[in-house]
């Protein structure tokens, strides 16, 4: 998704299935927080939600997608190209549009991808006919699912079971935003921009710390244990569940309001500016909690600019900082595969100590 992708349009349609409103979803304000972050600015790379069964994870998620608005797309165009815009645009697309020639524009929802965990790579990456390329001399590529979803989201549920080597493609792409497959000497590459979130349970085993730390941000989400919270969310399902049409009416208006913050968010965030002395304190911190690489430091700055802009600001507040410094660090002070992931209390400890808010 660019910067300039989203227009304002909560799109009402018999044919469409109904999605669980993201504004109606009770609680879960770390990992809502994360996921709205990304779409603000993609190039956090990603949300790891690690948390209990039943916590409304993959909800959340195609609640998320749901709200985005329509894109503009290259017409029968299967890699979701923008018609303007070359890093988001395949090759056969700006060939295209080099020679002048006029691009037939259609619009479409924000495109959401489930990836099976039985995925094998070519599903995930696509395929190259080697026979159709050698007698016809043409490079037929059969698109896989990367293809899908740029410009989209990519969601890997139970990441954590996912086979290490299909992590670090998905990762790769998503870091470079390209897919490139090579097969006898034929190589063909297009864009893959979208927004990488994983899932899982803990229990099931955790990621390996080198893969950890190249997902942009990790949230943790609990099952609710106030007994008010849980029979309000019940509730609220239940009402969804009996007349979805009479319960998406009801949120109509928050969740044109929060698209349409977004829709700001995108636009203000190439304006925004994060002053000198907080970019050092955030080097501080990373440095203090002995962070490995720089990726903390990056994605805590490009985390905290993407909140400025959601709250419509123009420069980056301490509080900014404060609100999304454990979701960028926690996942990666962890060195030994045996560790389980800190819950924040060392990330936070570090910034009141750099910061000067010690009580």
């Amino acid at each position: 998704m660019s910067p300039t992708a989203l227009e304002p349009t909560i799109v009402k349609s018999a044919t469409r299935r109904v999605v669980f409103p993201f504004t109606a979803i009770v609680g879960q304000e770390e990992m809502k927080l994360a996921l709205l972050l990304n779409v603000i600015d993609p190039k956090i790379g990603g949300v790891m939600i690690m948390g209990d069964r039943g916590t409304g994870k993959s909800t959340t998620i195609r609640a998320l997608a749901d709200l985005l608005p329509e894109i503009e797309v290259v017409a029968n165009d299967p890699f979701n190209s923008h018609p303007s815009d070359p890093d988001i645009m395949s090759d056969t697309v700006r060939d295209r549009v080099d020679r002048g020639e006029e691009i037939p524009i259609a619009k479409k929802k924000v495109t959401m991808v489930d990836l099976p965990l039985g995925a094998t790579e070519d599903r995930v990456c696509g395929t190259i006919d080697i026979e159709k390329a050698l007698s016809e001399g043409v490079k037929a590529f059969e698109p896989g699912l990367l293809a899908k979803a740029n410009r989209g989201i990519l969601y890997v549920d139970e990441v954590n079971l996912l086979d290490d080597h299909l992590v670090d493609v998905l990762l790769d792409s998503a870091a470079s935003g390209w897919n490139t497959v090579e097969r006898e000497g034929i190589s063909i590459r297009h864009p893959a921009r979208f927004v990488l979130v994983g899932s899982g349970n803990p229990e099931e085993g955790e990621l390996r710390p080198q893969l950890l730390d190249r997902f942009g941000m990790h949230a943790e989400i609990r099952t609710v244990k106030e007994p008010v919270l849980r029979v309000r969310i019940v509730e609220q399902r239940s009402e969804f569940d009996r007349n979805p049409p009479e319960f998406l009416e009801k949120y109509q208006e928050t969740q044109e309001a929060l698209q349409e913050k977004l829709v700001n968010a995108q636009e203000l965030l190439p304006s925004v500016t994060s002053e000198y002395d907080l970019r050092v304190k955030i080097s501080e911190v990373c440095a203090e909690l002995d962070v490995d690489g720089l990726r903390g430091d990056i994605v805590t700055n490009r985390a905290a600019k993407a909140l400025a802009a959601f709250e419509g600001r123009t420069l980056v507040l301490v509080d900014d900082i404060r609100r999304v410094i454990t979701l960028c660090l926690r996942h990666r002070l962890r060195k030994d595969p045996l560790e389980s992931i800190d819950s924040g209390y060392k990330v936070e400890k570090a910034f009141n100590r750099v910061f000067g808010l010690e009580v």
